[in-house]
């Protein structure tokens, strides 16, 4: 009678190998860190990379761009005034060559030859190219002012009240709540009246509320992670309040923030276009992005490269930060791409 296991015949099992040393039992793998992974995955996501890419010429170009260019911000020459771009190079393709509705206005306003305008010249004959990358920095500090207020004051609010809960978390809450329900353009306008429209005004009201979003990620993450067993093993060695939470919680939680402060990036400019658009940004002759599409679209019809050249920059920097943030957060979590 044929030897059975389990009702299945012997000799349906066979081994892979002849030899019990062909087997790699002991294989060992390449030790492979948190950050490298991360990295690893992030790299791979195009539209991260692609973003990133995106992100860092337009960066270069807000840096470098003012320093080397012919003209300044706020120099004024009425004469220039609403020039069409002209590119040197370009100008032979027909494109970018300084005419408007087929009329070379640079001859037709005895501009001298060799003068070029890249993007432009806006109503005080000011030089676009120039005016744009310089409002460019200005939209990028807010954002980097607003990510350090979300990283110093979100992180260490929602560290706090998620970690310690009870009272503190419930009088913490309450607060966060008053401050949320005060709509920020009030709080601009409020410091707009003590102080002046202009950057000032803009990052007294992210001190206020702009904090809110990532202290309350902070929160729900800490909240979550202060139950995990590694807490306990901390606790019971002795450790203290302020090793826990900012030595053994923080490093865990430290994905999320990242990947918060990523999205509240093209909120902050977006805040400030907003707030420049209105008047409440910064006052001339200095420049936002805001300030620029503000002044230009007033010239839409008659001169549309004034708003379109902003424009396409500011949504540049929109959609790129988000692709980004979304590649920062597939890395950091790739089961969120299930959700």
């Amino acid at each position: 009678m044929e030897q059975t296991t389990n009702n299945v015949p012997v000799r349906d099992f066979s081994f892979v190998h002849e030899n019990i040393n062909d087997f790699k039992s002991n294989e060992t793998y390449a030790h492979t860190s948190f950050w490298r992974d991360v990295f690893q995955r992030l790299a791979k996501n195009k539209g991260a990379v692609i973003g990133m890419v995106i992100i860092i010429v337009i960066i270069g170009l807000a840096i470098f761009m003012p320093m080397i260019s012919n003209y300044t911000y706020k120099e004024v020459t009425l004469n220039h005034k609403y020039l069409p771009p002209k590119v040197p190079g370009l100008e032979v393709l027909g494109i970018f060559n300084g005419t408007a509705e087929g009329v070379d206005v640079y001859t037709k306003n005895n501009i001298p030859a060799g003068t070029y305008y890249f993007f432009g010249t806006d109503n005080l004959g000011r030089d676009i190219w120039t005016r744009l990358w310089n409002g460019t920095r200005i939209s990028l500090l807010i954002a980097i002012i607003a990510v350090a207020i979300d990283l110093l004051i979100g992180m260490t609010i929602g560290l706090i009240s998620g970690y310690f809960g009870g009272k503190v978390d419930f009088f913490i809450q309450r607060f966060v709540e008053i401050l949320n329900g005060i709509p920020q353009l009030i709080l601009v306008t409020l410091f707009v009246l003590v102080f002046e429209p202009g950057i000032v005004s803009i990052i007294l009201a992210l001190l206020i509320s702009g904090w809110i979003p990532m202290s309350r990620v902070c929160r729900a993450q800490v909240l979550k992670q202060k139950e995990q067993e590694y807490v306990l093993a901390s606790r019971t060695l002795g450790a203290n309040d302020f090793r826990i939470g900012f030595m053994e919680i923080l490093p865990n939680v430290l994905g999320q923030v990242v990947i918060m402060s990523m999205f509240s990036i093209p909120s902050a400019i977006f805040t400030e276009s907003y707030l420049a658009f209105i008047g409440l940004g910064v006052r001339a002759p200095m420049a936002s992005l805001g300030s620029l599409v503000s002044t230009g679209y007033k010239s839409f019809l008659s001169h549309p490269y004034l708003v379109i050249i902003p424009v396409t920059i500011l949504a540049l920097l929109m959609i790129s930060f988000n692709l980004f943030a979304d590649g920062l957060r597939d890395a950091f979590d790739p089961t969120m791409k299930e959700l």
